[in-house]
């Protein structure tokens, strides 16, 4: 484990489809779309978790440094890994987040490429990413494709809520949208884990980032 990524764990613990038309694009997307989970209101920043490792692990990716930002929703950490000198690329089912996600991004001077998928319908790249990104967002049988996705030596950043959240009252209360304590790990088992949390409060959320070997 390097210096950098122990010193990270201690502060913390304190386009395949991008050549798409739009016409295309808005084919693609789903015909009733529920709201995004991973951005559901404009202002929400983005993870202070995915923040703090994105920019202490980005300098050291191997070009052509791509990011992708998984069930991006409006593109709050697609933004922040463009800030970061990332090539970046999103997804997400809903056309209407895509679209905003992009024209967000172009406000901000910022270039992002993203295309609209259900992802229960259909699977990411192989093997295209040296970073990729999940917030707020949990499929159970994306897993592989997740790791799939990710280049040797890429780095999966991922953070989303456990079943101790229905105590708080607030967030997701299907079994589908929450982890089970631990699952978040055993499911990146076969990566070299850098590090790994489960806390109960302000959210209930299991977090990890692993690298590809």
């Amino acid at each position: 484990m390097t210096r950098d990524v122990a010193a990270a764990q201690t502060e913390y613990r304190g386009g395949h489809e991008a050549e798409k038309t739009e016409k295309e694009r808005a084919e693609q997307s789903l015909s009733h779309v529920s709201e995004s989970m991973t951005d559901r209101f404009p202002a929400d920043p983005p993870s202070a978790f995915v923040v703090q490792w994105a920019t202490l692990m980005a300098p050291a990716l191997p070009g052509p440094r791509r990011a992708l930002d998984v069930a991006m929703g409006r593109g709050r950490h697609a933004r922040m890994l463009a800030q970061l000198g990332l090539n970046v690329f999103g997804v997400d089912a809903s056309y209407e987040a895509v679209r905003a996600a992009r024209n967000l991004a172009v406000a901000g001077g910022l270039s992002i490429r993203a295309w609209c998928a259900d992802l229960q319908a259909s699977t990411l790249p192989r093997n295209r990413f040296e970073m990729l990104v999940v917030a707020r967002y949990l499929q159970r049988d994306l897993f592989p494709a997740i790791q799939d996705a990710v280049t040797p030596e890429g780095i999966v950043i991922y953070e989303t809520f456990t079943v101790k959240q229905r105590a708080l009252g607030f967030g997701p209360r299907s079994p589908d949208h929450l982890l089970e304590p631990g699952e978040l790990r055993g499911r990146f088992d076969a990566l070299d884990i850098l590090f790994y949390e489960e806390v109960a409060a302000p959210e209930a959320v299991a977090r990890i980032v692993a690298r590809k070997k």
